[in-house]
Order: C-alpha cells, then sequence, then structure tokens
C-alpha cells in the first residue's frame, strides 16, 4: 500500500514537472518574440479608431447623410466589435493589440456601463405607457389590450389610423374613462384630461398633441408625439432631416408648458444618443436612463436594436421603466412609473 501510494504521488509531481517546463518554455518564448510588438499594428490602429468614434461621437459632422446621427443611433452595438478585434489580437499573438483593445472596452463602459446596472426603485403614483401601434396592425383590438393589461393609468397611442380609432375606443373605453385624439396621435387616461389641442410640428398634418392629467396626486403635462420617420439610403446616406426639424419644434413647445410637471410619451424616432433630438432631450429626462434595467430597446420588435420609443419627464421623479411584451406591431411598448408631487401642480 505504502508502495503503491509513493508511485501515484511520483507520477503527479511528474505531471507537474512537464507542465511547469511547458509555461516556462512559453514565457520565454513570448519573453524572445520580439515580434510580438510589432504584430498586430493595423489591429491596433483599427481599435484606436474605435475608440475615437465612440469617444467623439459628437464630433462626426451630419453634413454628410447625417453620419454623426447615423452612429448615434447604433453607438451602443458598437461593442460587438471589441471582443472580435480581442479575438484577432490573440490569434496575432499581438501585445500591442491586446492593450489597444483595452481603449474602446474603457470608453464604451464609459457610455453605457451605468446602463447595465439595474436602477428600478419602487413607489411611485402614476404609471404611464406608449405605444406605436402601427398603422397596418393586423389585430389593432389585441394591441389594446395588450396595452391596458400592462395596468398603465396614462396610455398614448401613436400612428392611429382613421378606421382604426373606433376599434381602440371600443377596447380601451372599459379601463379608461378619458380620452382625446388628436389627428394621427391618442391619449387614454384614467383621470381627467383636460386643456387637450394639438401641437404643430411643422409637418402640415397632426402627428403630436398636448393634455393636462388630473391625478389625485397632481397635475401632468402629457406630450405625445410621433416624430417623422427616417430613412437610410445608399444615396443619400442617413435622411432625417424632416424629423430633427420636427424635435426642434417639439422642443419648442416643451419649453413654452407652464406646469411645472411634464411628461413626453411616444415615437421620436431617435435615441438619446442622437444629437438631433437635443431640443428636448437637454431638457427632460428619460425614465430609462434614469431608472430603468438594461438599454430597453424597443425597434424592431422582433429584435429590437434601439431605444426609438421614449418616456421623458421633466418635474417628475422616474422611478422605474421597463418594455412590455410584444404586439401586433412592429415597435414594442414601453411603460414607467412615475412619482407626481401635488406642490408642482
Amino acid at each position: 500500500m505504502a508502495q503503491a501510494y509513493k508511485t501515484e504521488t511520483g507520477s503527479g509531481d511528474q505531471g507537474s514537472d512537464r507542465r511547469e517546463p511547458r509555461l516556462r518554455r512559453l514565457l520565454s518564448t513570448l519573453r524572445n518574440d520580439r515580434g510580438i510588438w510589432r504584430r498586430g499594428i493595423v489591429l491596433a490602429a483599427f481599435a484606436l479608431v474605435l475608440a475615437l468614434v465612440m469617444g467623439l461621437h459628437a464630433r462626426i459632422p451630419n453634413t454628410i447623410g447625417n453620419l454623426g446621427s447615423l452612429t448615434e443611433t447604433f453607438l451602443p452595438w458598437l461593442a460587438v466589435l471589441i471582443p472580435v478585434l480581442f479575438v484577432l489580437a490573440l490569434v496575432r499573438r499581438s501585445a500591442t493589440a491586446l492593450i489597444a483593445v483595452l481603449l474602446p472596452a474603457v470608453v464604451w463602459l464609459n457610455l453605457f456601463g451605468g446602463l447595465l446596472a439595474d436602477r428600478t426603485g419602487s413607489g411611485g403614483n402614476l404609471t404611464v405607457a406608449t405605444h406605436n401601434v402601427n398603422a397596418e396592425n393586423p389585430d389593432p383590438a389585441g394591441t389594446a389590450r395588450d396595452v391596458a393589461a400592462s395596468g398603465a393609468d396614462v396610455v398614448a397611442l401613436e400612428e392611429l389610423t382613421a378606421s382604426a380609432v373606433p376599434v381602440y375606443e371600443q377596447a380601451l373605453d372599459s379601463t379608461y374613462k378619458y380620452h382625446s385624439v388628436q389627428g394621427t396621435v391618442g391619449l387614454w387616461s384614467k383621470y381627467s384630461l383636460s386643456e387637450s389641442r394639438p401641437v404643430d410640428i411643422k409637418l402640415g398634418w397632426t402627428r403630436a398633441m398636448r393634455a393636462t392629467v388630473t391625478a389625485p396626486e397632481g397635475k401632468l403635462a402629457v406630450y405625445v408625439a410621433h416624430l417623422p420617420s427616417v430613412r437610410v439610403k445608399m444615396e443619400a446616406g442617413f435622411t432625417a432631416r424632416q424629423r430633427d426639424k420636427s424635435a426642434d419644434a417639439l422642443g419648442e413647445a416643451i419649453a413654452d408648458e407652464k406646469l411645472p410637471q411634464v411628461a413626453l410619451l411616444g415615437d421620436l424616432n431617435g435615441t438619446m444618443n442622437d444629437r438631433a433630438l437635443n431640443g428636448v432631450t437637454s431638457q427632460m429626462r428619460s425614465t430609462q436612463g434614469a431608472a430603468g434595467s438594461g438599454f430597453g430597446f424597443s425597434w424592431p420588435a422582433s429584435f429590437p436594436m434601439a431605444r426609438i420609443d421614449q418616456i421623458m419627464v421633466k418635474g417628475v421623479e422616474p422611478v422605474t421603466s421597463w418594455t412590455l411584451p410584444e404586439t401586433g406591431s412592429d415597435h414594442l411598448p414601453i411603460a414607467a412609473r412615475v412619482k407626481l408631487s401635488a406642490t408642482g401642480s
């Protein structure tokens, strides 16, 4: 028995001895490999460019095909290039490239690392939701029921068609006593609505509205908006001039609002990173950014890649924000719970 134990122990030591020289040989090879710093220069340069694009995205000009706004719309997704560069640097056995890959990783974490944490809170006294229902929605009644099932006190709908409005009214009226439809947008509320009117966002037809919701905890000015769509065309790039013009007009309307507590619900066809929405984003907070979990992408519904549907507030405390399950639309509905203040009415 003693002999057998000694043999096994000796065998294990021999295995360790074999592994140790292998490790020493590898380290020796790396120390003596003078090309470890020269290889991968192209990869390192690409990593540096990626870091610069993310860190200086606001400096990318919009004069050519709105390239800056296009980059900012999908800015978080540039992260997928980082592990690719890391693997290529390992394959090339390039210390230069490996170190360079750290730069875009650090920049990305600085920009979006905070969104990886759960920022949701508890409490609040008003739940709001918004949904671009899609003009070609095959099941408007089902979509209305799905949104109402969220428990929202106030619901905004965008891309309403004249033929579908009665369907939404019938499906929602049992839950929401008050509603107002202005053009292609509408607002349904469990609490009384007043001062409902269209908001001119320089389109020639109505795709935005404003109303006062009088909740038990206070009054809230609610804006519902559906900004013009943007397109990516080979010959013109990211075409968003009309969207940008409407965003500026919407920002001016919100800036002129008399009530101190304001919420904006709608499809803005742009993300919070898009500089073209500065007229709005500079004066309001995104509930997802302040009290959400993750990025909260809302479009396209089948594989969400961007949060272009927004719930934003001013003079109101966001508590939590989330996306709702897929409906018959190409957008996901989104919801948020906020805290109103009676002193802010």
